[in-house]
Parts: C-alpha cells; sequence; structure tokens
C-alpha cells in the first residue's frame, strides 16, 4: 500500500461515524416525513379541543425583567468576536451507541465555549470556541473558597423536520444575569451569548440525539476565578458552556411516577436568601437529605418551608397540584414568585399554556402540606407534578410526611392534564408545533 493510499484509508476511518450519522439522518427524515403526513391526516379527521396558538398574548406571560450592566463591568463580548478552534481527530470522543438509553450528565460533546472577563483588561475578552478540556486556575480563586459561582440548564432538541431547536433561551440568559449580579459577578448580553451557543451547539450538532426520549443537555456557566482569598466581588471570571447528549433525569417507579419525602426539618430556601436565583450553594446542602429520602426508598425530597409547611421544590424542580374546589372547579395551582423558588421557565411555560387553554382556573398561590392532606381525604386532589428542564413534567404518586405514606391519585386520572402539558411542551420543542418559543439553530 503506498503511503497516499495509507492516508487515504487513516481519512476515512477517522470520518467513518460522519458518514454513519449523515446515512441514518437521511433515512430518519425520509421515515419522518411519512409520519407528519400520516400525523397531518390524522388531524385532519379529528376536531382537536384546543389548539396552539404561535401568537403569545402579553395577558398570559410577562416578559423577562430587563438587564442594565453596572458601569464599572466594562466592554461587553459579541458573537461577531468568535474564534474557534476545533478538536483535532485525535480529541474526537466516541458517540453513544443507543440515545434512548442515555444517563444524565455522563457523557460530553467534543467541544466548549469559554468567554473570560478581567476587569483590569477593560471588561469582557473575545469569545473562543475550543475543544473540551479541563480548567486551569489558581488554588485561590474565589470559586473555590466562596462558591462564586451560577449555572443555566438549558436543551437542545433534534425535531421532526431533522432542524435542530432551543427552547425559551432569552429567559435562560435573563435569569443568569439576575444571578450574576446578586452574586457580585459580571453580567453580559444575553442575545450575543445565545449566538455563541448556537455556533457551538452547529459545531457538535452530531451529538444531537435523533430521539424524542432524548436531548442535548446545555450547561452554561459562571464561575469568579480572581486568585485572591476575601469575601469579595471577583474582579476575574469565566464564563463558559458544556453540552452533554442525556435520557431520563430522575429514576422513578414502573408507572413513571416519583415518591417523595417531605420533611419539615429540612429548608432549601428563606426569605431575603437566593433560592430563587440558579447557584450551586442552593444545590450542594440538598444532596446528605436526598441520600436519606433514597434511603427509604424515596426518589426525591419535597422541600417545605415555614410552620404551615409550605411547599416549594421539588427536588429541583417546581411543583403544580390540579385539584377540585369548593365549587366542584377544577384549579391549576404552583406556589408563586416570592423568593423561595426558582423561576422556571419550564414553569411559565405551563401557566402561560393553561392559561391559553382557558378550561381551569389557573392560580400562583401558597400550597401547604395541610391543605394537600385535607383535599386528598376528600377526594378532591387530582394530581401532583414536578416540572423543568431536566425532566419536563415528572408525575408525582406518593409523599412520605410526618412518618405517613400519602398516596397521591396522578396516575389514576382518565385525562391527566400533566400528560397534556408534557404533550404540548414536547411537541413545541420537537418542532410538531411551529411555535416561536422553539428558536431553530441556523
Amino acid at each position: 500500500m503506498t503511503t497516499k493510499m495509507a492516508i487515504n484509508a487513516k481519512d476515512i476511518f477517522r470520518n467513518q461515524h460522519r458518514l454513519i450519522r449523515f446515512i441514518e439522518q437521511s433515512i430518519r427524515l425520509c421515515s419522518n416525513q411519512s409520519l407528519k403526513t400520516a400525523q397531518k391526516h390524522a388531524k385532519q379527521q379529528a376536531e382537536p379541543d384546543f389548539q396552539i396558538t404561535t401568537s403569545i398574548s402579553s395577558a398570559y406571560t410577562a416578559a423577562p425583567e430587563p438587564i442594565k450592566h453596572d458601569a464599572d463591568v466594562g466592554q461587553q463580548f459579541a458573537a461577531v468576536q468568535l474564534a474557534v478552534r476545533l478538536a483535532s481527530p485525535q480529541q474526537l470522543q466516541p458517540k453513544p451507541d443507543n440515545d434512548d438509553a442515555l444517563s444524565f450528565g455522563k457523557v460530553f460533546t467534543d467541544h466548549m465555549l469559554k468567554i473570560y472577563y478581567h476587569r483590569s483588561l477593560g471588561g469582557w475578552q473575545r469569545p473562543e470556541i475550543t475543544p473540551l478540556e479541563n480548567l486551569v486556575m489558581h488554588p485561590a480563586a474565589k470559586v473555590l473558597h466562596y462558591a462564586v459561582e451560577l449555572f443555566e440548564g438549558m436543551k437542545a432538541y433534534r425535531g421532526v423536520d431533522g432542524k435542530i431547536r432551543i427552547f425559551r433561551p432569552n429567559m435562560n440568559m435573563n435569569r443568569m444575569n439576575l444571578t450574576a449580579r446578586r452574586s457580585g459577578l459580571p453580567t453580559f448580553e444575553g442575545e450575543e451569548y445565545i449566538k455563541c451557543l448556537s455556533r457551538l451547539i452547529s459545531i457538535d450538532s452530531e451529538w444531537v440525539p435523533h430521539s424524542e426520549a432524548a436531548s442535548l443537555y446545555i450547561r452554561p456557566t459562571l464561575i469568579g476565578i480572581d486568585p485572591t482569598l476575601g469575601v469579595a466581588s471577583s474582579d476575574s471570571a469565566l464564563l463558559y458552556t458544556i453540552l452533554s447528549p442525556v435520557g431520563c433525569y430522575f429514576k422513578s417507579d414502573s408507572d413513571g411516577a416519583v415518591s417523595l419525602l417531605a420533611d419539615p426539618r429540612y429548608t432549601r430556601a428563606w426569605p431575603g436568601g437566593v433560592g430563587n436565583r440558579k447557584m450551586g450553594s442552593n444545590y450542594a446542602p440538598t444532596i446528605n437529605v436526598q441520600k436519606e429520602a433514597a434511603q427509604k426508598g424515596l426518589q426525591q425530597v419535597l422541600w417545605l418551608y415555614g410552620e404551615d409547611h409550605q411547599l416549594t421544590e421539588v427536588g429541583t424542580m417546581n411543583i403544580f397540584m390540579f385539584y377540585v374546589n369548593e365549587n366542584g372547579e377544577k384549579v391549576l395551582v404552583t406556589p408563586p414568585l416570592s423568593g423561595l423558588i426558582l423561576p422556571g421557565i419550564t414553569r411559565d411555560s405551563i401557566l402561560t399554556l393553561a392559561r391559553q387553554l382557558g378550561k381551569f382556573e389557573v392560580r400562583e398561590e401558597v400550597i401547604t402540606m395541610p391543605h394537600v392532606c385535607e383535599l386528598l381525604n376528600q377526594g378532591r386532589l387530582l394530581e401532583l407534578f414536578g416540572t423543568g428542564t431536566a425532566c419536563v413534567v415528572s408525575p408525582i404518586n406518593r409523599i412520605n410526611y410526618l412518618g405517613t405514606d400519602l398516596y397521591i391519585p396522578t396516575m389514576e386520572q382518565e385525562k391527566p392534564i400533566h400528560e397534556w402539558i408534557r404533550e404540548t411542551l414536547t411537541d413545541i420543542q420537537y418542532g410538531k408545533i411551529d411555535h416561536p418559543w422553539a428558536v431553530v439553530i441556523d
């Protein structure tokens, strides 16, 4: 074999996974076209009781809070400055064989996005996409001592039409900036970061699963890297994003529901704290309680607050309750944004869709465990479920509260509202419904 033939053969072997992916995608696109035709025909045969509209009325959803940068933040970065350094063939990672068998957060893609901030250099520096690599920082970096850090959770979905979409990214960027301000970290232009993220996703697009049971998890992270001890704002920071193809987040019972430990001895957040911000310091103290729940055969923790045992969050999720009031009317309720809970993007989306549906009352008000017990005893509690980016919707079938198991009839409903919510959201995310919340990656 000549040297030229050997080199060509080596290139073929290095890139054979790209050819395989191309063929697989072509087959899926053909199949999807037939599926979409069949679905369109089926929809024409049936009269839907509710049609999702592409226009979102301001009566149903609130615009994100505007972000104004402090004067001392300095210069902002722009997507036009983005530099790209692609991974070499030797740096490319093997891709999962089965998208439907993916676990959560165990496998990562080939590239990452990094943007440094240095106040001494004028502010934000040039954004860069690099091969996935370890971070190098001084042992005195503030993130290591004072938890000066925050993160977001987003997903990219491969639609039935083969296009890749991300869901309401402007909401994540706004929430991330609010958390940055609360942490003494520099704020940034969310729209410019979305453009950089889109470029990263397009480079690693082969990693976006070809399955509606999986997606590409996006983890933007901002950390303080100033190499100084002392509790103070960080003059240097790193904003970076890694990507991970993921499957289901929670382990559930055989019927797909989760069971919860509700122990009033433990509190996740309190008024005036940062329960409404996505900081790592909110999550580390929950790990030991989660272990206690697991030891009791329960999947997650239902976090309570106050003497009246208010429901706040489920693990890392917001919580919803569907019940029948004293007048026989159905009500969907979720705790208010009082500072105790995270303002979830999925939460906001569900409230918007449910109000647009208009078939039952939708409320944001305090829910207490005594009220849950009362509704359950009177046969008026229909469903409890958690919601979030990682899980979308997670039904709840049992709560261990004050040593007693409360069995929730979520999975016993003939037409459960949580199923409608999950299907509607995933139809938007995977492109079955054309909707402005689903942003296509070019």
